[in-house]
């Protein structure tokens, strides 16, 4: 059986990834959600329990041989990539391209992370966007229409919810918490990640949760104003 180790589902981007997938997939699995503690590093020695990198998520696997951890979020995807096989498409050519966008991901849009922190509760207006902040989301609108284009959609590598679409599912709720500008076709991805279940599960219930992180708060509004916050108060 599975042990997920996740964090605030709020502001946790990292741990959306297996999460989303493990849900949308019916891959069964225990949740250990541990609050942030603090600014960075300050959860480190609550993580390091679990996590050898003292960060989340991470996936304890266990089984007849005792437990496994897999942590970070694309060794974790790959680990269950080898028992499930719906995790990446079945046909090549898909599966190199989602593993290819995956990878970007996983790597890039820095300027995107930073400048738009998530925290899917909210709704922030930016104060612009900046010059790199622009060739993100230009470059996120380029991928996004040529998995759609190329594959069929209405997912990012055809028919089916996977491994590449998890990745990027922290991304719809950056574009839903800061009106990023994507054109019509992205957009339309965007609302589909929005509806499915296992996210509108993981949106409900990061606006119950109690806590407010204060240097995820001053993040989210570093380069911009609150214009509405949906979380219980």
């Amino acid at each position: 059986m599975f042990d997920l180790y996740i964090a605030n589902k709020n502001y946790s981007s990292w741990s959306l990834r297996p999460w989303v997938l493990m849900k949308a997939l019916d891959i069964p699995f225990n949740e250990h959600l541990m609050p942030f503690e603090g600014g960075t590093g300050a959860s480190h020695h609550t993580f390091i329990r679990f996590s050898p990198s003292g960060l989340v998520p991470c996936l304890v696997d266990v089984g007849n041989e005792g437990e496994l951890a897999v942590w970070d979020s694309l060794a974790i995807i790959e680990y269950l990539a080898e028992q499930y096989p719906n995790v990446w498409p079945g046909d090549k050519t898909a599966r190199a391209w989602a593993r290819s966008a995956t990878a970007e991901m996983h790597s890039g849009f820095g300027t995107l992370r930073d400048e738009c922190s998530m925290n899917c509760g909210v709704r922030v207006e930016l104060n612009g966007l900046s010059a790199k902040l622009k060739a993100d989301v230009a470059r996120l609108d380029t991928l996004w229409q040529q998995g759609l284009e190329r594959f069929g959609g209405p997912f990012l590598a055809g028919k089916h919810f996977s491994a590449v679409d998890a990745f990027y599912a922290p991304v719809a709720f950056r574009i839903q918490t800061f009106g990023l500008p994507v054109g019509e076709e992205s957009q339309g991805y965007v609302e589909r990640l929005l509806a499915l279940p296992a996210m509108q599960a993981w949106y409900q219930a990061a606006l119950e949760e109690p806590w407010r992180e204060t240097m995820h708060e001053a993040d989210t509004l570093k380069n911009g104003t609150l214009i509405a916050d949906h979380r219980n108060p």
